[in-house]
């Protein structure tokens, strides 16, 4: 029989706050032992409302820095691609960003009543030109005595991945994976190995399970896998069936049987 070496992963559930549905099925997932953090929308419907729940979860919180859904409250909301166009065009106006990252920070310490664990983006903007130093800039201000780990979004092992989710995988990561790991580094902020998760949305339970198991098998000590669960479909949710399918597959009696089989251990 071979044995399986354990290695130490973060499975991370975003846009905790986002909603009802997505509030409880993170929090579920938790109690079940299959996630260790959550990156959270802090001017979602719910977030605060849910906060004693999460902060009770033993889960790694995380805030989930966000550019590009108002969620209904004023700031500096773009579509995903005209913030990219902004961003690599250096045409974003530097100081609304700073007082955004800002008003981020300040609800995620006032709601949960502590600095975040770690910091990544939705949509993955952190990591874009102009967002990224300005975040970096007031997490050392802010943290400088104990700084939050940052998602890295370059790719973890692909095998046994299709083309098409090599290339979304790919386009996440030439977006700023690399020059925001680099400064982040040279600024004594630790990251993730490398990322997995990637996927389109689409498939339902069937889908998710095969690449489920495929991340978990493929994955290495210190890498992160992001998810999107919610335990039921919500109107106006683009994604609604699809973070089912995903809350469905990683409750099931056959993922934590994966979590086994490949000796992954949730640090």
């Amino acid at each position: 029989m071979v044995e399986v070496k354990n290695k130490r992963i973060v499975i991370c559930a975003d846009d905790f706050g986002m909603n009802a549905a997505v509030d409880e099925g993170i929090l579920e997932l938790a109690r079940l032992g299959r996630l260790n953090a959550t990156s959270c929308l802090v001017d979602g419907s719910t977030f605060s409302g849910n906060a004693a729940r999460l902060r009770a979860s033993g889960l790694q919180l995380g805030l989930h820095l966000n550019f590009t859904e108002s969620l209904g409250q004023p700031g500096l909301y773009l579509p995903v691609s005209r913030l990219i166009l902004r961003t690599w065009t250096g045409r974003m106006d530097v100081s609304r960003c700073r007082d955004q990252i800002a008003h981020q920070l300040d609800r995620f310490e006032a709601v949960i009543g502590r600095p975040p664990d770690f910091v990544d983006g939705h949509q993955h903007i952190h990591q874009f030109p102009q967002i990224r130093g300005l975040l970096l800039e007031e997490l050392k201000s802010r943290f400088a005595g104990s700084l939050p780990w940052l998602r890295y979004t370059g790719a973890g092992s692909m095998s046994g991945s299709g083309l098409r989710l090599r290339i979304k995988a790919w386009i996440i990561q030439v977006l700023g994976a690399h020059a925001f790991a680099k400064a982040a580094r040279r600024q004594s902020f630790a990251t993730n190995r490398a990322f997995l998760g990637v996927y389109d949305f689409s498939g339902g339970e069937p889908a998710y399970s095969g690449l489920l198991r495929n991340w978990l098998q493929q994955a290495r000590d210190g890498d992160l896998i992001m998810c999107h669960p919610a335990c039921q479909v919500v109107a106006r949710d683009a994604l609604g069936r699809q973070r089912q399918a995903e809350f469905d597959v990683l409750r099931s009696d056959a993922a934590g049987t994966w979590l086994k089989e490949y000796g992954v251990v949730l640090a």
